[in-house]
């Protein structure tokens, strides 16, 4: 099975992992790099661009205290997204992934995202309970309000596979029949990582860590698209555990 597999780093980290996704990339072990915008880190643009390596973006949400659901967050939010454009138009970024934010209503998030998302867009599907913050709800978690959003914006979808999951378990549905119709809303990208099937909350475990049935995702999505691993990273300094990550899906797969 053939993949194009993206790395996640944060465009605070030009420090190790920058010269560890140069090697990598060099060595063909992943194809494109998808990039969370940290907000305040302009200068860094230039560097990111020097690596002449193919971009998506990942915009800034609730933990930047972006919140596309909040009508108070409007300015911020619309400030916050002029550097992810920067980002964007620096990298010639093939996208950006954006989380519908918390609380709120999807109807906020619907007119928002209408004022202020990227081109290119693509709304991510949430957990139902939050990881840091399970006692609130995520805008974007259940099938119908993806729908919703694609139905009324020029976004696009990313299929968060972990996400999905764990919303599965939060409304006692199949996790593998959630995937299937989260993949009926045709991803353009996805976001694979590991976990415990039964779970409720988001690990984002290694690849070959938890009980996640692979074969069985794999056979769900369409595997020749973009998919970013967003496994933990153990180390500082290098990226030792991401490449097992993907020698193991490569070599399973």
């Amino acid at each position: 099975m053939s993949f194009n597999l993206g790395l996640k780093l944060w465009s605070t980290n030009t420090d190790y992992y920058f010269e560890e996704a140069k090697r990598l990339y060099h060595d063909k072990v992943f194809d494109y790099i998808e990039l969370y915008v940290v907000p305040g880190t302009l200068e860094n643009t230039g560097k990111w661009k020097s690596l002449d390596i193919p971009f998506s973006l990942h915009a800034p949400h609730f933990m930047h205290d972006v919140n596309l659901a909040d009508p108070l967050k409007f300015e911020y939010n619309v400030r916050i997204f002029q550097e992810v454009e920067e980002y964007r138009k620096e990298l010639s970024a093939k996208y950006t992934v954006i989380h519908g934010g918390m609380e709120g209503t999807i109807e906020e998030t619907l007119r928002q995202m209408n004022i202020i998302a990227p081109v290119n867009a693509l709304i991510e599907n949430k957990p139902y309970k939050a990881p840091l913050r399970p006692e609130f709800s995520c805008r974007g978690a259940v099938l119908e309000e993806i729908q919703f959003i694609l139905s009324n914006t020029a976004c696009g979808f990313c299929l968060d596979i972990g996400h999905a999951i764990c919303t599965a378990n939060s409304l006692s549905l199949s996790p593998y029949e959630y995937l299937e119709q989260f993949e009926l809303l045709q991803p353009t990208a996805y976001h694979l990582s590991g976990g415990q099937i039964d779970s409720e909350i988001d690990q984002h475990l290694h690849l070959y860590d938890g009980d996640y049935d692979y074969a069985k995702i794999l056979n769900i999505i369409d595997s020749h698209k973009h998919i970013a691993i967003e496994t933990k990273k153990d180390n500082p300094s290098h990226l030792e555990d991401f490449e097992e990550d993907i020698r193991w899906i490569q070599k399973s797969f």
